[in-house]
């Protein structure tokens, strides 16, 4: 009966992601080591060319493209692998990322999908 009640309790937590993430059914979720492995001290680089910058000690910044500017905060990475960042500015905003066929997707709260560049 046990075995029965794990995939069912998974099922359940997978549609409540769905439901706060926009989720695709073919997505995976990226566990918090590996969202850590893709962000720790990296540059992420979006199709239109704009940048997330993780530094090691938890600072942030964005760099538009095409010269629109940088804002700059701190990150952080909760346990389930949600990025939270808070800018200087007061805006604060929490991302997902997740596989999506062979690309790396960021989700944020709002639905909006935004693949990184390999």
């Amino acid at each position: 009966m046990i075995r029965y009640l794990v995939p069912l309790f998974l099922l359940t937590a997978n549609v409540a992601l769905a439901q706060d993430w926009a989720l695709r059914d073919t997505d995976i979720v990226l566990t918090r080591g590996e969202v850590e492995d893709l962000t720790a001290g990296q540059t992420l680089v979006f199709y239109d060319d704009g940048q997330s910058k993780f530094s090691v000690g938890g600072a942030y910044s964005y760099t538009y493209a095409n010269g629109g500017g940088t804002a700059y905060g701190q990150y952080d990475l909760a346990e389930d692998g949600t990025v939270c960042i808070a800018y200087r500015n007061g805006f604060s905003r929490c991302d997902r990322y997740v596989r999506s066929g062979d690309r790396v997707v960021m989700l944020t709260e709002k639905g909006e999908r935004f693949p990184i560049r390999p």
